[in-house]
């Protein structure tokens, strides 16, 4: 098979064929997949951002009972793409992953809007009173959302990996493009968030449940159509391992069998192959660092590898292979101290939301201000910040550092979760200031309005907006850019799981700290915020937040980036009987 200007990253179309440069991926190809992120968008958060007043005005159920809901449904949405990542890396690949996870996804999104919209799937109300849901009712509504978590597990893992393999690392002008990638992808779903809390919100609380949900129910599948239009000039990356996960144990078990054995004085005395095998394979190189020597002993050279370093055959582990797994274990010491600023973030659609609910929302005689709705001020506050950052503040930083980024993808999620910090610590001050005003005026029912605008919780909106726009769009770009080479898709998992784990810390904190406080005096988690001590819990987040940060300094002062020789595979296209020759020089990614 003759070709012409081929990528140089091997990468084929749908049917395994190489593909053409000039005619395929980069942001011609991204595009439709930025239409499709910024409806699924929409169709979550237009769930996710009022469900805690849904759980709570029509299903009936208490504060605590429906924030931990809502933080178990969102940790689950945000955990399931671990299965999603593995699948796509080991069997299916991203794209076909992807297509079987989004029909469930649509699926869910069917049935609750089912649930929400047909009388008999809804407790009644008599006179005023009302009924709690029953059991049937309840299994429903939760079988839909959960049907939802496990569509999301597959498409939110790949989805992203796939739009950032649509662009070559071998070509520079593609490289320089990638750059932007991550900063606009999630550019287009903060434009579906700004929808879905600024127009869905306000749909369902006055317009009705069944169209509030309906309307992101039709554009999630408006988002398929969308994404299966650009499918004749995608790109599709060819799996080099076939179980990029295995790999892992096998380093392990082969550090763990040679633990008694004399690490040599060079690491060029360990195993790796020739870089003709590179060549030929098309896999990255990864270079020696200095970190977790123990891990080493994996590659150190028997008798039976000891001349031969051309073939995969032996025994022991390479370099490469050993250096994929230290990069795993750097990622979860990041990953790790990523937990608490997620649980900061689960805030938003939770207390925040029960917070705003107490407060004066009347803008006018005749308008009221949904409490879920000043989430869309983060969503704007991050709309105003992408272009800002990738087109004024990289430049400017990248002239001062010389890195393509700017500032290093550590120095980015460092800012954010500083600037995560002071958002948290006005979001207590402004909480102790509610407190005061509820003394003044002798507030004491749980309907009461607090003679208050729930504007004074614009700051920490909006601070939380531009916080996200340096620690998620960081942590997506980090945790993809730092994976081993065959594990981009569930290395981003690390990404999503963090957010999942962020949620069940969230709610297992709500629920330890209503239980231990309400035993005796103020609570500081009621079903009456009036008359709780919420203040107190979000000062509880201030200490843990800033403590939180000072361990991420030191762990981010010990992480040593992933430095890797590229082989480019397509160089001038020049393919022969479906073999590629190459004739480019190499280059050092750092």
């Amino acid at each position: 098979m003759d070709t012409k200007c081929c990528t140089q990253d091997g990468t084929v179309d749908l049917r395994g064929r190489p593909v053409q440069a000039s005619t395929t991926g980069k942001w011609k190809a991204c595009a439709f997949l930025v239409g499709y992120e910024a409806f699924e968008r929409m169709a979550f958060y237009g769930v996710a951002s009022n469900l805690v007043n849904y759980l709570t005005t029509q299903l009936h159920e208490e504060t605590v009972a429906s924030v931990r809901n809502v933080n178990n449904w969102s940790g689950a949405v945000w955990i399931t793409p671990i299965l999603g990542a593995y699948i796509a890396d080991t069997y299916l690949g991203r794209y076909w992953t992807f297509t079987v996870s989004s029909l469930i996804y649509a699926m869910g999104m069917i049935l609750l809007t089912m649930a929400v919209s047909f009388k008999f799937m809804k407790p009644t109300c008599t006179n005023g009173v009302c009924n709690k849901a029953s059991p049937s009712q309840i299994a429903f509504f939760y079988s839909a959302l959960y049907i939802i978590a496990i569509g999301a597990g597959g498409t939110k893992p790949n989805i992203s990996t796939f739009g950032a393999d649509q662009f070559d690392d071998y070509n520079p002008h593609e490289k320089k493009l990638k750059v932007s990638f991550f900063n606009w992808w999630m550019f287009s779903s903060f434009v579906g968030a700004l929808f879905a809390t600024l127009c869905l919100v306000y749909i369902q609380e006055n317009l009705g449940w069944g169209l509030g949900y309906g309307i992101p129910a039709v554009g999630l599948l408006l988002s398929l159509f969308i994404f299966y239009l650009g499918t004749p000039i995608y790109r599709h990356k060819v799996r080099k391992t076939k179980s990029p996960a295995r790999e892992l144990f096998q380093v392990l078990i082969a550090a763990f069998n040679n633990r008694k054995l004399q690490l040599p004085n060079s690491p060029s005395e360990l195993l790796e192959f020739d870089l003709q095998y590179y060549i030929q394979t098309g896999k990255r190189q990864v270079h020696h660092t200095p970190m977790l020597r123990c891990l080493d002993k994996a590659a150190i050279k028997d008798a039976s590898n000891n001349a031969d370093t051309s073939n995969p055959s032996s025994s022991s582990c390479t370099v490469t292979q050993v250096e994929g797994v230290k990069l795993v274990f750097g990622m979860m010491l990041i990953w790790l101290v990523t937990l608490i600023p997620s649980t900061i973030w689960a805030q938003i659609n939770t207390l925040f939301v029960k917070q705003g609910t107490t407060l004066d929302r009347n803008l006018g005689p005749n308008f009221q201000i949904p409490a879920a709705s000043l989430g869309s001020f983060v969503t704007f506050s991050m709309l105003l910040s992408v272009p800002m950052y990738d087109r004024f503040f990289v430049p400017f930083m990248r002239k001062k550092t010389g890195n393509q980024r700017g500032i290093t993808l550590l120095q980015r999620l460092g800012i954010g979760f500083a600037i995560q910090v002071t958002a948290i610590a006005i979001a207590y001050a402004v909480e102790v200031r509610r407190m005061h005003v509820i003394r003044m005026h002798h507030v004491v029912g749980p309907k009461e309005i607090v003679p208050m605008s729930i504007f004074w919780l614009l700051p920490q909106y909006v601070l939380l907006g531009i916080a996200d726009v340096f620690n998620a769009i960081g942590l997506l770009e980090f945790f993809y850019d730092q994976s081993p080479e065959d594990m981009q898709s569930l290395g981003t998992t690390f990404f999503t799981s963090g957010i999942g784990v962020g949620n069940f810390l969230n709610s297992f904190l709500v629920t330890m700290v209503a239980k231990i406080t309400g035993t005796g005096g103020k609570s500081w988690i009621g079903n009456n915020l009036n008359d709780s001590h919420l203040d107190y819990y979000y000062g509880f987040l201030l200490v843990i937040s800033a403590l939180n940060l000072g361990v991420f300094l030191w762990a981010s002062s010990r992480y040593i980036y992933k430095k890797e020789t590229l082989q480019p595979l397509n160089e001038d296209c020049i393919r022969v009987d479906g073999k590629t020759m190459d004739t480019s020089p190499l280059g050092l990614q750092v």
